[in-house]
């Protein structure tokens, strides 16, 4: 019973940390945690961080973990890219862009990479919506890359994208035309880093932008 009062509490909230388990009511265990993942009530997402086993399989839910589970963040890089079916690969890995220092955790959901940045290159990503059917708690809007702030952050953070043939490997497919050369160039202006606006301008000449 005492577990199901508290999962009435929790479940809402999509994921909750120690302190919250702790705010729920005085004298709170913190044995109970440990205890409940191991008999498979509760997932263990990090340290100081936990789910439902429910909420498995549900990739929204998994992509709102990302950016809840470490702090600021935003999904881009290959998972955005994925996400908006500009790259053909399936993406196994969530990775995302934070100004913390760069980190990897693994859990039931997946993994999730987060790749550090300065503070004033922490822009170009928006809310979106899950998709229906989701078990996403509400509010519970999406943190994404612009499709031009994916490529742009995918550049910046791997400078080896230097050559045609490099950039050709990405196999950008561009009929969603959701990409657009003044977007990339806007977000280079912006960051005013002399690399990586010539990978940007190497990128929109190799896919003629």
């Amino acid at each position: 019973m005492y577990f199901q009062e508290f999962r009435r509490e929790m479940y809402p909230l999509g994921c909750f940390t120690t302190n919250q388990a702790y705010a729920w009511r005085d004298g709170f265990d913190k044995n109970n945690l440990s205890r409940w993942v191991s008999q498979g009530h509760l997932i263990r997402l990090r340290n100081g961080y936990y789910t439902f086993p429910e909420y498995l399989g549900d990739r929204d839910f998994a992509f709102y973990l990302a950016n809840r589970i470490y702090r600021p963040s935003y999904i881009s890089l290959h998972t955005a890219l994925a996400f908006y079916s500009l790259i053909p690969e399936s993406i196994v890995h969530i990775t995302s862009i934070t100004t913390l220092k760069t980190a990897t955790f693994t859990n039931s959901f997946g993994t999730y990479t987060y790749n550090s940045v300065k503070p004033e290159l922490m822009f170009g990503y928006e809310p979106r919506l899950p998709a229906p059917g989701s078990r996403l708690p509400v509010p519970g809007s999406l943190l994404l890359a612009t499709p031009a702030k994916a490529i742009a952050d995918l550049l910046y953070i791997n400078p080896f994208y230097d050559t045609q043939a490099e950039m050709e490997e990405l196999r950008i497919d561009l009929s969603s035309r959701l990409l657009k050369a003044r977007d990339l160039e806007a977000i280079s202006y912006r960051i005013a880093n002399p690399a990586l606006d010539k990978r940007i301008r190497l990128f929109i000449k190799t896919y003629a932008l």
